[in-house]
């Protein structure tokens, strides 16, 4: 199994972003706006359409607030052939900013560079819609 690790640091209190990261509902508005159009949750399961109408679903593994970490599981819908995926989502205090960690594995072990990059493009697009919410004084 590949595992990808990204992470970046964000301007915000490790508060503010875990409240985003946990509002699985949402993250077409606070994560990533223009990259998903819509959620809806069916209990474990979040349904995300992106702006083509395409669905991607995953299965919300954790939301733990003590340890400010959020997993889930690629489903249905991916658009690369994956035979497994699992990612998750930490917040790490660093001053009065955070961390933003993002660890996926998946397979097959040769998808892993595709994967990296769309991760590695999420993770920046995550950080920027974060800091411009708090400049913009919402969360």
């Amino acid at each position: 199994m590949a595992t990808i690790r990204v992470e970046t640091v964000v301007g915000r209190s490790a508060d503010e972003v875990w409240d985003a990261v946990a509002d699985v509902g949402a993250v077409h508005r606070r994560l990533l706006p223009g990259r998903v159009a819509d959620v809806r949750l069916d209990g474990d399961t979040r349904v995300l359409t992106m702006p083509d109408g395409s669905r991607v679903t995953e299965l919300i593994l954790a939301v733990d607030h003590t340890l400010r970490r959020m997993a889930y599981s690629v489903v249905e819908g991916q658009r690369l052939p994956l035979t497994y995926h699992h990612a998750a989502f930490e917040v790490v205090p660093d001053g009065d900013r955070s961390r933003l960690v993002w660890v996926t594995d998946v397979l097959p072990h040769g998808l892993a560079p595709a994967v990296r990059a769309r991760v590695e493009r999420g993770i920046v697009e995550m950080a920027a819609t974060l800091e411009a919410a708090g400049q913009n004084g919402s969360a």
